[in-house]
């Protein structure tokens, strides 16, 4: 079922972002850049907590959550264990909301316009799944660099 694939690509790359959080040998060049990179590692850490929470945990699992949008690429500082913490808080949210959807649920409207138009479930899910693993390439990247 496409919920579980789904949820599956979600748990692998949410577990690798936090190996890639684990591998920095200086903790604060989580917060650096090189080059024309203009996000930091950490700034794209917060970007993948913020839209996520807000785009499958506030619209989907009716957690509540705010977003920020900004302070995801202005904030600099968070400790590694809290974005840790919040990485592994976040896997769990999305697996159990993403992996429960039924067919007919993925099919459904989602409930808000994504892409400047309105779109199913399943293509919300499919695109941020992809945006992840986009974002999960840029940390490792950087990450090498500024090692």
């Amino acid at each position: 079922m496409l919920s579980t694939i789904l949820s599956g690509f979600y748990e692998r790359d949410l577990q690798k972002l936090i190996e890639e959080v684990r591998l920095f040998k200086h903790e604060e060049n989580l917060w650096k850049t090189a080059g024309t990179v203009k996000n930091s590692c950490g700034n794209l850490v917060l970007h993948i907590l913020g839209g996520t929470n807000f785009l499958i945990g506030a619209t989907l699992a009716g957690t509540g959550y705010i977003r920020d949008r900004d302070a995801e690429f202005t904030t600099k500082g968070v400790k590694r264990e809290v974005l840790i913490t919040r990485l592994e808080a976040l896997a769990q949210l999305v697996g159990k909301t993403v992996g429960s959807l039924s067919p007919e649920q993925l099919e459904a409207a989602y409930p808000r316009e994504f892409d400047g138009a309105q779109r199913s479930v399943a293509y919300v899910l499919t695109q941020l799944a992809l945006h992840l693993n986009y974002h999960l390439g840029q940390v490792n990247y950087l990450r090498r660099v500024l090692e």
